[in-house]
C-alpha cells in the first residue's frame, strides 16, 4: 500500500527542477508527473529531473510522458529513437502486430533508462476520414480489429519493458473534427453506432492498468458535458466499456475544457475520474489544483496500487536483438 497521494499528476517549467518546485512537490504529494519537450535536453540531464522529482516526493513517484512516437515524441533525437506515426508504421509493416509490440518494447528501454516508467500510449482511437488532423496518424488503425490487435501490442510492449501503459482517449476520439487542445468537439452519432465500434475498441482494452479521458461531448449520451466531466459518461467507461483501472483526465488546461482549471478539475473528479492531469507546469495553476485536488479515494487507491504493482523490471534482451527484430517485423 502506497502512502496517501493527491489525484493530481503536475509537470515542471524548465530541464531541471527548481528549488521552488521541489518544495512544491514536496509539499502538495501528487500521484505523478509528466514531462514534456521543454524538459528535456540530453539523457543525463533527464535521467537526473527524474530523480530530483521522486527525491522531492520522498518515493518512487510514477513519471509519465507522451511518447507515442511520430509528431507526438517529447524524445528525440540524436539522442533517441524516431518512429514513424503509428498509423504509417502499421499500414508498412510485413507483420504490423509484431512491429508495434517491439516499438513499445524499444520505447519502453528508452524511457526506463531516464527514469520514466509510465508512456501516455497506446491508442485506441479508430482513425476514419474526418478524424481531425491532430489525431488521425497517430491512431493504430481504420477498424475495431486493427486499433485492438496493434494497441494490446503496444502495450504488451511496454509492460515487458517495464513502464506501464495509458489507454487513451476513452472512450474513443476519433469521431472529432476540432482539435481538442483548442476547441470542444461534439460527436454526432448514434449510441448503437458507438457501442459498435469506438466503445468496442476499448472495451476489448478495458484490462488495462491506467487510462485517459476524452475531452468531447457525445451528442446522443450527454449533450452538456464532455466525456471527461460527464457523470454519465464516466459511468458507461466503467459499466459498459468496463474499464476498472486508475482512469485519469485529459490535459486538464486544453481549451475544449471551460472555467478556471481548479473548477475544471472539480468537475471531472465530481463526474468520477481519479486523477487529474496538468501538464503546462504553470506554478499558478498547479497551486490552485494542490488546493482543489484531494487525496485519492479509497477506490482509486485501490486501483493505483494495482497499477503501479505492475512496474516490474524489465525483461533483459540485448538491444541489438530488438533492432533486429523490428527490421525483420518491418520488412
Amino acid at each position: 500500500m502506497t502512502p496517501p497521494v493527491r489525484a493530481v499528476i503536475f509537470g515542471c517549467a524548465r530541464p531541471e527542477l527548481t528549488q521552488a518546485e521541489a518544495a512544491f512537490f514536496a509539499d502538495s504529494q501528487p500521484w505523478g508527473a509528466i514531462l514534456f519537450a521543454r524538459n528535456i535536453e540530453t539523457p543525463d540531464r533527464l535521467q537526473r529531473l527524474t530523480s530530483d522529482l521522486r527525491a522531492a516526493v520522498g518515493r518512487d513517484l510514477p513519471i509519465l510522458i507522451d511518447q507515442e512516437g511520430g509528431r507526438v515524441a517529447r524524445m528525440r533525437g540524436p539522442h533517441w529513437y524516431e518512429w514513424l506515426p503509428a498509423l504509417d508504421q502499421c499500414a508498412c509493416a510485413r507483420d504490423p502486430v509484431a512491429a508495434m509490440e517491439l516499438r513499445g518494447r524499444m520505447m519502453a528501454a528508452e524511457l526506463r533508462a531516464v527514469g520514466i516508467d509510465v508512456n501516455c500510449a497506446p491508442l485506441a482511437d479508430i482513425a476514419r476520414p474526418e478524424t481531425h488532423a491532430i489525431l488521425h496518424n497517430r491512431c493504430y488503425g481504420r477498424s475495431v480489429g486493427q486499433v485492438v490487435a496493434h494497441a494490446r501490442a503496444m502495450a504488451d510492449g511496454l509492460l515487458r519493458g517495464g513502464v506501464l501503459p495509458v489507454l487513451k482517449h476513452i472512450p474513443g476520439h476519433g469521431r472529432a473534427t476540432l482539435d481538442s487542445h483548442l476547441d470542444l468537439p461534439v460527436v454526432h452519432c448514434p449510441k448503437i453506432d458507438l457501442q459498435a465500434t469506438d466503445f468496442a475498441a476499448f472495451k476489448a482494452l478495458s484490462d488495462l492498468p491506467l487510462g485517459m479521458t476524452a475531452h468531447l461531448v457525445f451528442r446522443a449520451l450527454d449533450p452538456d458535458w464532455p466525456a471527461t466531466q460527464s457523470p454519465a459518461m464516466i459511468r458507461l467507461i466503467r459499466e459498459e466499456i468496463g474499464f476498472d483501472g486508475l482512469l485519469m483526465t485529459d490535459d486538464i488546461s486544453m481549451q475544449a475544457l471551460s472555467g478556471p482549471v481548479e473548477m475544471r478539475a472539480k468537475r471531472a473528479l465530481s463526474a468520477g475520474c481519479d486523477l487529474v492531469l496538468h501538464c503546462n507546469g504553470d506554478m499558478t495553476e498547479m497551486q490552485a489544483l494542490a488546493e482543489t485536488c484531494p487525496m485519492l479515494s479509497d477506490d482509486a487507491q485501490v486501483r493505483s496500487d494495482r497499477a503501479l504493482a505492475l512496474r516490474a523490471a524489465p525483461e533483459t534482451v540485448e538491444t541489438s536483438a530488438l533492432e533486429a527484430a523490428f527490421a525483420a517485423a518491418m520488412g
